[in-house]
């Protein structure tokens, strides 16, 4: 094996582990909120050392290839990807960071409700998240826009939960901090499920070389 092909294989090696322990961090953190265990929240907090760990690796990893390499069409756009993606990895282990200490809080209290459409808000991010990163592994720009797609399905849960909550906030005075960190764990979801689909259009950037963030709803994208 070539130098050059060891390089890209230790990297693809590096990013699949950060894509790991990400997918593993949402899950746990919202499974850490519903089954109102503190020691998982306290666990994914603490992976989320790995995660910053990872990010400098891969960021200084991409340089060294840019350096010695100078990589051209397709493959400086992979580097570029990759150096984005990891960009959004890293904020998604610090939105499920966020959700763990909230769960901490929330799980000292009785729930306001039994929690129905955060879990189901949950594992569409997720779901997200994980087959974004089996269509980036598999340069797969079909796969890629039909998770942008799913983002509305996330944005939708988003408004209703967030609506119902706003609604509790003066019928339950003495719950506003529960109410609070719902909230706080809702967004921290809707942002994981948009960091997903960042990395989707990044994927079709990668193979097209045409960048779509601005322009879904005129190509039709969306829906």
């Amino acid at each position: 094996m070539k130098k050059i092909e060891q390089e890209y294989l230790e990297l693809k090696t590096m990013l699949a582990s950060m894509c790991k322990v990400t997918t593993s961090m949402v899950h746990d953190a919202t499974q850490a909120l519903v089954k109102r265990d503190c020691d998982l929240a306290k666990e994914v907090i603490s992976r989320d050392d790995e995660v910053d760990a990872l990010d400098t690796k891969i960021d200084e990893h991409c340089l060294k290839i840019l350096a010695l390499y100078e990589p051209k069409a397709i493959d400086l756009r992979f580097i570029v990807t990759v150096l984005r993606i990891i960009v959004d990895l890293e904020r998604v282990g610090d939105h499920c960071t966020k959700i763990a200490q909230e769960a901490i809080k929330l799980n000292r209290s009785t729930p306001i409700k039994p929690y129905i459409d955060l879990p189901n808000m949950a594992r569409a991010a997720t779901g997200m998240l994980e087959d974004v990163i089996s269509a980036f592994f598999n340069r797969d720009v079909e796969s890629a826009l039909e998770i942008i797609r799913r983002d509305d399905l996330v944005d939708a849960l988003d408004q209703k939960i967030m609506s119902e909550l706003f609604s509790y906030i003066n019928a339950d005075l003495d719950n506003n901090h529960n109410i609070v960190s719902l909230m706080l764990i809702t967004r921290s979801i809707e942002r994981v499920a948009d960091y997903a689909t960042n990395v989707a259009e990044m994927i079709y950037f990668m193979q097209t070389g045409e960048i779509i963030k601005h322009r879904l709803a005129e190509k039709g994208f969306n829906g």
